[in-house]
């Protein structure tokens, strides 16, 4: 599809007044190919959101079923931190699970595996540490609460992180990178290049993965039941979108003050809309700033919804 340029694109001079790297564009498809414009209004306030919380604020969004899409420093570089796990899954399901067998594994982990990892809300329980976990298990507790240990022993099935990588670059996605493991993948230091994303890369994965053909069928319905069932975005997107959207997405957080949450949300009408929220600060013990993340899904849920 041939996209024509903005007729209001921003000069270099305008572009660095809004701050390194902060655009904004809101585009409308019509009659089969995509009109920018840009949107002062929309600009003002998620530039208002990142003065307020003291953060970097990085979004891709778009209603699949409009095109209109909001583009905030959708190309720069953010720490991916357990936004991964829901690629990780993808590449088990796809690479792994081919006989569809796989899932059934039972994998064995100790002690040293939890407490190297930095959380293990799921595999941490006695149960499942004397018993081990299917991988199917491991790939909802990824998912669903976010478990390190579990993205750990994924990771460590597939052959590492940098599977993560390789993978992404198989169904297209040639900015997203993984290369550690949990915990230190989360250290996020600025102007890091390791271990990240852009909104607008893992966004485009994220439908891909969910909505696309990079996995077959029963497979994406699989993932996408593992991404409805996220505990761990209720003060971020779940927080932000009206009650009455659906939503299947992954968090992710991090040293200084990082805060994501990535996925598909469906309006009541069913329309998808693909959203991606990638933050982060400058000091490194800030916490993790959840109302950023859900403020701006309402904001996006108010120009795209």
């Amino acid at each position: 599809m041939h996209t024509r340029p903005s007729a209001t694109r921003h000069s270099r001079r305008a572009v660095l007044g809004l701050g390194l790297g902060a655009a904004v564009a809101v585009t409308a498809a019509t009659g089969g190919s995509a009109h920018a414009a840009t949107g002062p209004d929309t600009h003002r306030r998620l530039s208002a959101l990142e003065q307020q919380h003291g953060a970097r604020l990085g979004v891709f969004a778009r209603n699949l079923s409009t095109g209109r899409t909001v583009r905030y420093r959708a190309g720069e570089l953010f720490p991916i931190c357990s936004v991964f796990k829901t690629v990780a899954v993808a590449a088990v399901l796809r690479d792994l699970d081919r006989d569809g067998k796989f899932l059934a594994k039972r994998i064995h982990y100790t002690e040293a595996d939890i407490k190297r990892s930095g959380g293990a809300p799921v595999t941490g329980e006695a149960r499942n540490l004397a018993n081990g976990m299917t991988v199917a298990e491991l790939c909802k507790a990824a998912i669903d609460h976010s478990d390190n240990t579990a993205g750990n022993l994924l990771l460590r099935e597939l052959g590492g992180p940098t599977a993560v990588t390789d993978f992404c670059r198989s169904i297209g996605d040639h900015v997203t990178r993984l290369d550690r493991w949990e915990p230190e993948l989360n250290t996020a230091e600025p102007d890091r290049t390791t271990d990240t994303t852009s909104p607008q890369a893992i966004a485009r994965t994220y439908r891909r993965l969910t909505l696309g053909h990079a996995l077959p069928p029963a497979k994406r319905d699989q993932l996408t039941t593992w991404l409805r069932g996220n505990t761990t975005s209720i003060h971020r997107f779940r927080e932000g979108l009206p009650q009455d959207w659906a939503l299947a997405d992954k968090t992710g957080s991090g040293q200084y003050g990082t805060a994501n949450d990535v996925g598909i949300a469906w309006t009541p009408s069913g329309a998808p809309v693909v959203l991606a929220v990638l933050t982060t600060k400058p000091d490194e013990a800030a916490p993790k700033d959840e109302p950023l993340v859900a403020e701006t899904a309402a904001l996006l849920a108010s120009v795209l919804g």
